[in-house]
């Protein structure tokens, strides 16, 4: 199928996609009022921590994908399903919709995973290297690749005294530490959002009907999709202080999105393209 005119936003969002919404919605409501101790909870029991932590649990694939870390991630996410999911649903149904949108959620979580298992390993290993040999040299070296400040004070105390007194063994050892908590906390990061199922869709939208004009934009999807797909894999692979999107997330959502749909078309379902 092949449109060219504007695609625009249905007011009227189609049966899953509104229940999408509304979950979604609801969701991250609770995690605003929620107390602490219960917001804790959700993070703790409902995102999806590292294979490796001891907070992981393989509901955690399914759940992860209704809670969002800020009302910008809930509403980027949530438009983009609505703008480009809509046209998708009526055109595979609803129960064929919700499967495509839960297998690219949980299948880019998976390969993330495994994204995330080579990044802590090349973590501990540089770690280790540090810890080997903790001159202020090694420390930079760490800190450029993986942005060790968190904006504190412990972060700028650590650099000052390990550069003002390299050899003192207090100083040394201190440093030690804040390296191991480091990257116990590094390793023991979240993931949470419904971004890589939103990719998957956005992917579909634009491998389905290229060149339908996207509104506000007026560039055709093919152009929209590419420019999205080559700002994450930009943001990927360099990475930006301060910046904790999951960008590989949202790319491993992109190659779901695109082994269902060669998958579905080779399956002879002629109803997906």
């Amino acid at each position: 199928m092949h449109f060219t005119k504007p695609r625009k936003i249905d007011l009227i969002p189609p049966i899953v996609i509104k229940n999408l919404l509304i979950i979604n919605g609801l969701v991250f409501l609770a995690q605003l009022t929620a107390g602490n101790s219960l917001r804790e909870w959700m993070e703790d029991h409902l995102a999806l921590h590292y294979w490796g932590s001891d907070m992981f649990s393989p509901y955690q694939f399914f759940t992860h994908l209704f809670m969002h870390e800020s009302l910008l991630h809930l509403l980027s996410n949530l438009g983009t399903l609505w703008l480009f999911g809509s046209l998708l649903e009526k055109l595979w149904g609803p129960g064929r919709f919700l499967v495509f949108y839960l297998l690219c959620g949980m299948g880019a979580a998976a390969l993330y995973m495994g994204v995330q298992n080579f990044q802590n390993n090349q973590l501990q290993h540089d770690a280790q290297a540090f810890l080997d040999q903790p001159t202020y040299q090694h420390f930079m070296q760490l800190d450029a690749r993986y942005d060790l400040s968190s904006g504190d004070y412990v972060y700028d105390e650590t650099k000052s005294r390990l550069a003002s007194y390299p050899h003192d063994p207090e100083v040394i050892f201190t440093t030690k530490e804040f390296v191991r908590q480091f990257v116990d906390s590094y390793t023991n990061t979240y993931v949470l959002g419904a971004s890589g199922a939103v990719f998957g869709i956005l992917f579909a939208f634009g491998f389905l009907f290229p060149n339908m004009i996207v509104w506000p934009l007026r560039w055709r999807a093919k152009y929209v999709v590419g420019a999205y797909i080559l700002l994450e894999l930009i943001l990927g692979f360099h990475h930006v202080p301060g910046d904790n999107v999951a960008h590989f997330a949202h790319l491993s959502g992109v190659l779901i999105s695109y082994i269902l749909l060669k998958a579905w078309a080779g399956a002879g379902k002629s109803n997906y393209h």
